[in-house]
């Protein structure tokens, strides 16, 4: 797995704003279905991007068949494609001039991070911003970790639920 700081992760959660999620499922069952809830509901705003679903609705957000397609500028293209397929999105990505690249967990595509590092972008792979986002919050607990499942079951109010806003991420405020 590619190593990134905390402090990087950290950078890169409180200066974007506008996300496209790209590969995103209408089915709820899904993890970027619910990745783009989570992150809709810290305020981000999410785009999704889903040829077989363009023009629909999905959470209040239109559905582009690809990045090209959105009018408005995108800070982060969170990839929940294969590791193959986040080649093509990552040159759509410079394209169109995003700041940052994410890859999912168990994509990894070097020759495209590459590309878009030699264009100015910043890239993550092998990572998912909603469980980066939760574990510099407190909201990660240990059940689930390390177990590849992701659990959407909705939890009881903890301490770490109010401890980080999105303004926080970049004061040192929370539990960071």
């Amino acid at each position: 797995m590619p190593e990134y700081s905390d402090d990087l992760i950290k950078q890169v959660l409180s200066s974007v704003h506008t996300v496209a999620i790209v590969g995103v499922s209408a089915n709820e069952a899904r993890a970027s279905f619910f990745v783009m809830k989570y992150m809709q509901g810290k305020g981000y705003r999410m785009i999704p991007v889903n040829p077989g679903l363009a023009g629909q609705t999905l959470l209040g957000e239109k559905v582009y068949p690809d990045l090209n397609s959105i009018p408005d500028p995108i800070d982060m293209v969170d990839v929940f494609r294969n590791s193959e397929a986040a080649g093509h999105v990552t040159d759509e990505a410079i394209a169109i001039g995003a700041k940052v690249v994410w890859m999912q967990l168990g994509v990894i595509n070097e020759a495209a991070a590459a590309r878009a590092e030699r264009a100015g972008l910043t890239v993550i792979m092998d990572r998912c911003p909603k469980m980066e986002y939760s574990r510099f919050s407190g909201e990660f607990g240990w059940v689930g970790r390390n177990s590849r499942i992701i659990d959407n079951r909705r939890k009881s109010l903890g301490a770490g639920r109010s401890a980080l806003s999105r303004d926080a991420i970049g004061k040192g405020k929370g539990t960071l």
